[in-house]
């Protein structure tokens, strides 16, 4: 997974203000939970289960976590609730760590331009999760590390999702392919990787419908767009990039499972979780789907888009 230099300390600012929610909403109840306790009883790991679940972590996750604290109590025998914050984190963080699996996209800083050939990255999601937003803030993020970017309007279904990218493209500066409305979207994106390749172009960015008139419609132009890529460059898309919208909690759940049916998605975005006090889905969704968060959204400004950072995002959360 690519790291864009070390995490900084103006990111992590960024991460403390964009999950205040989410740690007013755990700890503020937490620390309930346990006044006048003192140790972790089987009513203190009752009501560190609703508050979990109440965080959007997602019940299977959730039931995962209680039984590794249940485990820690056993094994241990005792420890005081004053523990409890310390041990939910290192359960937490080792949870993050297992579920990062090798990825199976490529590396876009060891590969763009490579033989000429941008990498791409073809990006799903329904509409209003923050699709358009993201593409813009990638492609921003990425011509700060000096990199060429093309963007490929490739909704072409939404007029609105056109002219959003365009608005990106001017103010990122960089070129954007586009079509009229109604124009075959794989027709567009082999325009966009043509033009990227002629101008020995490091990355491409390529955005897709949020949504057509049924799954085997979308399923369909997924596939279409895929094997059009194939065409220009073998292996392309490298990486499929699925936007869910962090701050609809258990619903984000529901999008990546209806995603992951579709299309082969292999890194996942999650936004707008300086809105939430739901930030515990990032630690369901990584979980359940075994797919890498690769990027959040921490704030609405055009650099609050992070490379995600599970060790980083632990400590944030329980400090």
């Amino acid at each position: 997974m690519a790291v864009f230099g070390l995490f900084s300390k103006e990111n992590k600012d960024k991460l403390d203000k964009g999950l205040v929610k989410t740690k007013e909403n755990v700890f503020k109840k937490l620390s309930r939970a346990v006044a006048g306790k003192s140790k972790v009883d089987d009513d203190v790991l009752d009501e560190l289960e609703e508050i979990l679940i109440g965080s959007d972590v997602g019940v299977d996750t959730t039931l995962k976590i209680i039984e590794r604290i249940e485990n820690r109590v056993q094994k241990d025998k005792y420890f005081g609730t004053d523990e409890l914050n310390l041990i939910l984190k290192e359960e937490i963080g080792e949870l993050l760590k297992e579920n990062e699996l090798s990825t199976n996209y490529i590396d876009e800083n060891s590969f763009s331009g490579k033989d000429g050939k941008p990498y791409v990255i073809m990006v799903v999601g329904v509409n209003g999760v923050g699709k358009t937003t993201t593409i813009g803030k990638l492609a921003n993020m990425f011509k700060n590390e000096g990199k060429s970017v093309y963007l490929g309007a490739a909704d072409t279904y939404r007029a609105a999702a056109v002219e959003q990218l365009v608005i990106w493209s001017e103010r990122v500066g960089v070129p954007i392919i586009k079509q009229k409305m109604g124009s075959d979207p794989a027709s567009v994106a082999y325009d966009t990787l043509n033009s990227a390749i002629n101008n020995k172009a490091d990355i491409v960015i390529i955005d897709t419908a949020g949504r057509l008139h049924n799954k085997i419609n979308l399923m369909n132009e997924l596939t279409k767009i895929k094997n059009v890529m194939k065409k220009l460059i073998p292996g392309a898309p490298h990486e499929i990039l699925l936007v869910l919208d962090g701050s609809t909690g258990q619903n984000a759940f529901v999008q990546a499972k209806e995603f992951v049916k579709t299309t082969e998605v292999n890194a996942i975005a999650l936004t707008k979780l300086d809105g939430t006090a739901k930030g515990g889905v990032v630690i369901g969704i990584s979980d359940q789907f075994k797919i890498p968060i690769k990027y959040i959204g921490v704030g609405e400004g055009i650099n609050d888009l992070q490379i995600f950072n599970k060790v980083e995002f632990v400590e944030t959360l329980f400090n």
